[in-house]
């Protein structure tokens, strides 16, 4: 039997979030300063959520294993 094991990366379960498909999910970078200069449009769109790139996600999913 193993005598470690894995913990998970606290800092990146408290950012990211496992999709039931499997997917992770992220918020989006550069909306917590320097809001007058974005356009509202862009504010917008940083608010929603996003997936994960498919580069990340291996290294990503076993940083957050359980």
């Amino acid at each position: 039997m193993a005598k470690n094991k894995m913990k998970s990366h606290r800092g990146a379960m408290k950012r990211l979030r496992l999709t039931a498909s499997g997917k992770v999910k992220r918020n989006k970078a550069y909306k917590s300063h320097i809001l007058n200069k974005k356009t509202a449009k862009r504010k917008r769109g940083l608010r929603q959520a996003t997936l994960l790139s498919s580069a990340d996600l291996k290294r990503i999913k076993r940083a957050m294993a359980k």
